[in-house]
């Protein structure tokens, strides 16, 4: 995350908290950072050079105003004109990382070799919530290579129970056995 995301993101989910709109501008810069993802040209065109800072606040207001609550049109304005357009998604990501630890919401990244059914899904979920005491977030990545087990990234954290990690450990103490 960039120095400039982080400011200016932690600075926007201070002002929806103060105003008590936090879960909802969350949920507008959900959706354009997924729009912006799909259509990275429009980030590119809020920041080219060529093109004047009023007129890429005209193409902000007729494509956003109304549509999204007039912080999120505003911090669109003042990215694009301070030229920081380009680190919306860091923005995004700062927000997102103050509104989770305001709410006790967890992020946890399961990678498993094969996807989690839903029940699988929901026990995990409910035994992390029971350990960690906060709301988890369970996204499931699959990832073949890993062979079996799983392995969950969490708060700067990893637990590795996978079937390569293992495989991997007695590779390595094999290595370091002299006979």
């Amino acid at each position: 995350m960039t120095q400039a995301g982080s400011v200016y993101g932690e600075a926007l989910y201070d002002l929806a908290k103060s105003e008590g709109l936090s879960h909802r501008i969350l949920q507008e810069l959900e959706v354009l950072a997924e729009s912006f993802r799909r259509e990275p040209e429009f980030l590119r065109l809020l920041s080219a050079p060529n093109v004047s800072k009023a007129e890429r606040c005209a193409v902000l207001d007729a494509s956003f105003e109304g549509k999204v609550h007039p912080y999120v049109l505003n911090f669109l304005k003042l990215l694009t004109e301070k030229g920081y357009a380009r680190h919306f998604a860091d923005c995004c990501a700062a927000y997102r990382t103050h509104y989770n630890l305001d709410n006790g919401i967890l992020p946890v990244r399961a990678v498993t070799a094969v996807p989690l059914n839903q029940a699988q899904t929901q026990k995990l979920t409910a035994k992390l919530s029971e350990l960690t005491g906060k709301t988890v977030q369970l996204t499931n990545h699959v990832d073949p290579e890993i062979l079996g087990g799983v392995r969950l990234d969490y708060d700067g954290k990893r637990l590795d129970d996978t079937v390569s990690h293992r495989l991997e450990a007695v590779r390595s103490l094999l290595r370091n056995t002299v006979l």
